[in-house]
C-alpha cells in the first residue's frame, strides 16, 4: 500500500482546510482502517481522527480535534479526507495519513488513534495556521 497526502498549507485561525489521502497498491483491499496523525515540531505523533472500515465506516476523534474535523472516506477514489474547520494555531504540524491491516472488531478510540497500530505512512503534508 501507498499512501499519498496532499492539501496542506497556510490558514488563517478560524479558516478551514480539507486534506487528501489518496491509497494505491495491490494489497489496499487489505486495509482494515485509515487515520490521521499530526506531529508538531519537538512532539510525539498525535491521532486524531479514524475511520474503522470493518465496523461499517465508524469514526473516532481525539479530544483535540472532536466537533472541527471530520473524517471522511470514497471507496471508488481509495481517498480518505479530513475536513478541518475552525483552525487554530495549535493545529499546525505535520499531517500524515496511516494504514492499518487486518480485522479491527471492537477496538476502542485509544487503540485506534496510537500510531503503534498502523503499518504504512504517507510522507506528510504540511498545516500552518496563523493567528
Amino acid at each position: 500500500v501507498q499512501l499519498v497526502e496532499s492539501g496542506g498549507g497556510l490558514a488563517q485561525a478560524g479558516g478551514s482546510l480539507r486534506l487528501s489521502c489518496l491509497g494505491s497498491g495491490s494489497d489496499f483491499d487489505d486495509v482494515g482502517a485509515v487515520a490521521w496523525f499530526r506531529q508538531a515540531p519537538g512532539k510525539a505523533r498525535e491521532g486524531i481522527a479514524a475511520v474503522n472500515m470493518n465496523e461499517g465506516g465508524r469514526k473516532y476523534y481525539s479530544d483535540t480535534v472532536k466537533g472541527r474535523f471530520t473524517i471522511s472516506n470514497d471507496d471508488a477514489q481509495n481517498t480518505v479526507f479530513l475536513e478541518m474547520n475552525t483552525l487554530k494555531p495549535d493545529d499546525t504540524g505535520v499531517y500524515f495519513c496511516g494504514a492499518m491491516f487486518g480485522i479491527n472488531i471492537g477496538v476502542g478510540r485509544q487503540a485506534m488513534l496510537h500510531p503503534g497500530r498502523y503499518a504504512r505512512w504517507g510522507q506528510g503534508t504540511q498545516v500552518t495556521v496563523s493567528s
